[in-house]
């Protein structure tokens, strides 16, 4: 059979052919027994007084967008795999700038409106949450 299946605007001919199903050999799964319960702990000596808490460092703010420019928000949570514009590039609407993966699928983060990439203020690898800036579009 052929399907028609649009992934990201792009339209692809799928084939599925059918196949012949395999019967596997059968296997019985046994419930292991629960491990005994260890023995009681014996009472130790009284600890010193805990030592104070270092205090945490600040998050690194994010860098702040440029005032007029458009930003591009990650639409869910992931990891940044690509680069795909740079600054000062000129891009179009629906033009790939970023490729960010999630659920172990790549998606294309695309330009909202034409214009000329102002700020890029992510890297590749870092890990990103739904609604952080990736960049700025002027």
């Amino acid at each position: 059979m052929k399907y028609k299946v649009t992934l990201n605007g792009k339209v692809f001919v799928v084939n599925v052919h059918e196949g012949e199903a395999e019967v596997l050999d059968e296997y019985e799964v046994g419930m292991a027994a629960a491990p005994k319960a260890a023995p009681a702990p014996v009472a130790a000596a009284p600890a010193a007084a805990p030592a104070p808490k270092a205090e945490e460092a600040p998050a690194a703010a994010p860098a702040a967008p440029v005032e007029g420019g458009e930003p591009v928000n990650s639409p869910l949570p992931g990891s940044i795999v690509e680069i795909v514009a740079k600054v000062g590039d000129t891009v179009k609407n629906g033009q790939p700038i970023l490729i960010l993966e999630a659920m172990k699928m790549e998606n294309e983060i695309l330009a909202p409106k034409d214009g000329v990439i102002a700020q890029i203020l992510v890297e590749r690898g870092q890990f990103v949450n739904n609604g952080d800036v990736l960049a700025v579009i002027s």
